[in-house]
């Protein structure tokens, strides 16, 4: 009856060991798709394919101004672009890398101002705010 016993303990601890290892490979597919900013991502075709655009949300200020930096260290240009009430704070990050960063040499370039047509949740169409910053390396 005790090796009933210890085969059983085994099995369970196999099990366990096992359940553990797909939790922890599912915790790092769940990270990997929660990266909210990459510089590159690869096709289907396996060719990398460089982003240059960061969207503004509701981080802190101080994330999209990172997430810049690292992709202007890639890329010659990257743009900003947020909408309604996150247009301040894209301005705020396009001024914080242009001014802050002077010795490294960023500008600002073009600026694009537009809105959206969008549909809230009550079912009527709003006209929402947008903007585009570029930051160039100089």
């Amino acid at each position: 009856m005790s090796n009933d016993a210890t085969e059983a303990n085994k099995t369970t601890e196999a099990n366990k060991t096992t359940e553990a290892n797909k939790t922890t490979e599912a915790n790092k597919t769940t990270e990997a798709n929660n990266a909210t900013v990459t510089t590159q991502t690869e096709k289907r075709s396996g060719t990398p394919e460089v982003r240059d655009t960061v969207y503004i949300g509701k981080k802190p200020l101080m994330a999209y101004v990172t997430s810049a930096l690292i992709q202007l260290a890639n890329v010659p240009s990257v743009t900003i672009k947020a909408r309604g009430m996150s247009i301040g704070r894209a301005v705020d990050v396009s001024q914080i890398i242009s001014r802050k960063t002077e010795n490294a040499g960023y500008a600002i370039g073009t600026i694009k101002l537009d809105s959206e047509a969008l549909e809230s949740q009550d079912g009527r169409t709003r006209n929402v705010s947008t903007i585009e910053i570029q930051i160039k390396r100089n």
